[in-house]
Order: C-alpha cells, then sequence, then structure tokens
C-alpha cells in the first residue's frame, strides 16, 4: 500500500495501537502548533518502526501541549530491508544528505566506517539517526534504518559476516556493466561499502579484493562525489535485488 503525502507524518517511540495516546516531544509539540499551525482534530500519520502507520487525531488540552490519539491502522509494517549500507564519512552537509537519501533508497542499517581517506573521522550518531528518522518521516519509510555505531574499515571487515557478500564500489574495477555482475552473485545478504571522496587507498583495494565475500563493481566513466556514488550504488543493488 502506498503512503498518504497528503497528510503530515510523525514518528514517535511509543507503542501504537487503536486508542493508544501518544504524547509528543516538546519539539515535535512545537512544530505541530507552531510551525505548520495544525489545531484541534487535525488528522496526521504515526508510525514507531515497529507496528505499521496509524491514523491519528490531534488534541489540544492546554497552551503547549498537545496528544494523539491513534485510531485505525493505515499501513501494515513492512519487514526491514536486509541491505547494510557502510560509507566513509564526509562533511556535515554532504553527510547529511547522504544518510537520507540511503533511507529512501531502502537501507536497513547504516554504519560509518573510518578508512585512510575519510575526512570527517568523527560523527555525531545522534544526528545521523534523527536524519535518518526525518527522511522515514518525508518519504514514506516505515521500517526506519538502524544507524550503528562508527568503525575502522579494518575492523570491519575482520568482524564481517562471510555469508553476506559485500559489495565494494571500486573506480578502477573491471567490467562495464554493474548490474549483469549484480545479478551474477546469486541470492543472499547483501551489504555495501562506498569510500570517501579522495576514495580507497591501495592497500584498502588490495585487501578488500583479496577477500572472497567482496565484489566489486564499476559504477561508470565519470568521476563522482561520494554521496553521489552512494545514491548510485544504492540504485544499482537494489534495482539487482528487485526492492525497487
Amino acid at each position: 500500500m502506498r503512503a498518504n503525502y497528503r497528510l503530515q507524518r510523525l514518528f514517535v517511540p511509543d507503542d501504537l495501537g487503536p486508542g493508544a495516546t501518544v504524547v509528543p516531544e516538546p519539539r515535535q509539540t512545537h512544530y505541530l502548533l507552531n510551525v505548520m499551525r495544525m489545531r484541534e482534530g487535525s488528522e496526521l500519520l504515526v508510525f514507531n518502526g515497529r507496528d505499521g502507520e496509524w491514523a491519528a487525531d490531534l488534541v489540544v488540552p492546554g497552551k503547549k501541549k498537545a496528544e494523539l490519539h491513534v485510531g485505525s491502522l493505515v499501513r501494515p509494517q513492512p519487514a526491514a530491508s536486509d541491505l547494510v549500507f557502510c560509507f566513509a564519512p564526509l562533511k556535515a552537509g554532504r553527510l547529511d544528505y547522504l544518510v537520507q537519501k540511503a533511507v529512501e533508497m531502502g537501507a536497513g542499517v547504516i554504519r560509518p566506517v573510518t578508512t585512510q581517506h575519510t575526512q570527517t573521522p568523527k560523527v555525531g550518531l545522534d544526528r545521523l539517526r534523527a536524519n535518518a528518522i526525518e527522511a522515514a518521516e518525508q518519504c514514506g519509510v516505515l521500517a526506519v534504518p538502524a544507524v550503528e555505531e562508527t568503525v575502522s574499515l579494518d575492523r570491519l571487515l575482520a568482524d564481517w559476516d562471510p555469508s553476506r557478500r559485500l559489495i565494494f564500489c571500486d573506480e578502477a574495477a573491471e567490467g562495464d556493466n554493474p548490474l549483469a555482475i549484480l545479478t551474477g552473485i546469486g541470492k543472499g545478504p547483501l551489504g555495501l561499502i562506498v569510500g570517501p571522496e579522495g576514495g580507497f587507498s591501495d592497500e584498502e583495494r588490495h585487501r578488500l579484493h583479496a577477500l572472497p565475500f567482496v565484489t566489486a563493481i564499476w559504477l561508470g566513466p565519470r568521476i563522482l562525489r561520494a554521496d553521489t556514488a552512494a545514491v548510485a550504488a544504492l540504485a544499482v543493488v537494489q534495482a539487482s535485488i528487485g526492492d525497487w
């Protein structure tokens, strides 16, 4: 069932069900009452990433106070995506964009990975999670991706489950058709890793190519910025597995 984009969507942590009452966080209350200028009885949609999407009515019991009275189920909760998306952190503006697009493109797990050429090794996970939730609110996603702690590339590869194929975006990879490569690796869980603006180092590339669970793909003849490469790679991977 397609999302309803006419109504305001709000992520809440509370359990949802018919007759439930949800008290929005102060910033959400401010947004609903002062930014959106919603009034008593306004209808909106709420979701928590677990229980599906529900219709709710806004109740305003007092100044600067709001409650959401939950009614009927609008969309059932879909299965969470199994795609693990790993990326080298970027500077703030482009990092926000990258996370938002990863949510829109159906990533199930979002994981920052530091590499030798990473520009911004320190990542605010709270900000990433807030961006992921905001993107889910805006694009109709119900299964909000998990945002995991930042790890080094060495640690990521050492701990990687070898039964999960890791797709590696390599500008020097052979071949000119990433879809043909991806459709040839068969079914099974997937991960995707995209490097930083400066790309992976030669040492990192050699290590990735040597691992039996890694498959390299080429993203075309043009030099792409890291955030653009991430969107392109996610699109190719999702197209190959039918999550399109």
